[in-house]
């Protein structure tokens, strides 16, 4: 399995991508399915017998991805026309549980021999349990298994890095806007002062009422009501020159890389 890659910027936690190889008439196909996750949770399905390329799987996810759950699908199909192996003695079984279920119950509708084809072991393809028990059969079917995983988690990747950019480019929209209305609010502070003043003036007229004021008193207090407003301001707009894409490591649907 290959290392995973250095990148930079935001990648988003969502994503699709699919990985197929074939060989031998049949076709291996990997799909992978991601969205948020505090940590990395990886799921799996995949074909009886697959179970001794678990530990495998896991670990190739784990290289190339760092949070987000993700969904692993695995499917072992036919690629084309191709000879199938049918386990006569599964099928019976199966055939023979659905006639005493029907005298049983009652039933009339006729069993559905397409759907029979569908159940657990009746249909036996390459990397079957009963086959995996070869070493050499094992090994190649890793080999094949390895390079579909190695294709679809390369496209997840590639597919994250682009909602990852996607979602850079609206938050330097969002935080232009907010930039363009904090240089706005800067504007009319400067009239605060002002306005300010004669607030307070005309509310302490009204409370004192025959009580000389000193207007350098007044001035003052209502330049320390103007000041703290527009600190106040700043303060909240000042993380808008600060955040570059990459620089984020929290927050719903991205993760640094």
């Amino acid at each position: 399995m290959k290392p995973a890659t250095a990148s930079t910027g935001i990648q988003s936690m969502t994503g699709f991508a699919q990985g197929r190889v074939e060989s031998d008439g049949w076709s291996l196909r990997i799909n992978l399915r991601s969205v948020n996750h505090r940590f990395l949770d990886i799921h799996l399905r995949m074909p009886d017998g697959y179970e001794v390329f678990e530990a495998r799987i896991r670990q190739a996810v784990r290289t190339r991805l760092r949070r987000g759950h993700v969904d692993v699908n695995i499917y072992y199909e036919p690629a084309g026309p191709a000879a199938v192996a049918v386990n006569r003695q599964m099928a019976e079984a199966y055939w023979k549980a659905v006639e005493e279920l029907r005298r049983q119950f009652g039933v009339k509708t006729e069993p559905d021999l397409i759907a029979l084809f569908r159940l657990p072991g009746v249909v036996a393809a390459p990397g079957a349990a009963s086959e995996l028990n070869d070493e050499e059969a094992q090994e190649r079917l890793g080999a094949r298994l390895e390079a579909c995983l190695d294709q679809a988690l390369a496209r997840l990747q590639q597919m994250r890095r682009v909602e990852g950019q996607t979602l850079t480019a609206e938050m330097r929209r969002l935080l232009g806007q907010i930039t363009e209305k904090t240089a706005e609010i800067e504007k009319l502070a400067v009239n605060l002062r002002a306005a300010f003043a004669r607030r307070l003036e005309s509310k302490l007229q009204e409370l004192l009422s025959g009580v000389q004021m000193d207007p350098s008193r007044l001035a003052q207090e209502a330049a320390g009501r103007a000041q703290r407003r527009e600190r106040r301001a700043g303060a909240a707009a000042q993380p808008c020159g600060t955040i570059r894409a990459g620089a984020v490591r929290r927050g719903r649907g991205r993760e640094e890389t």
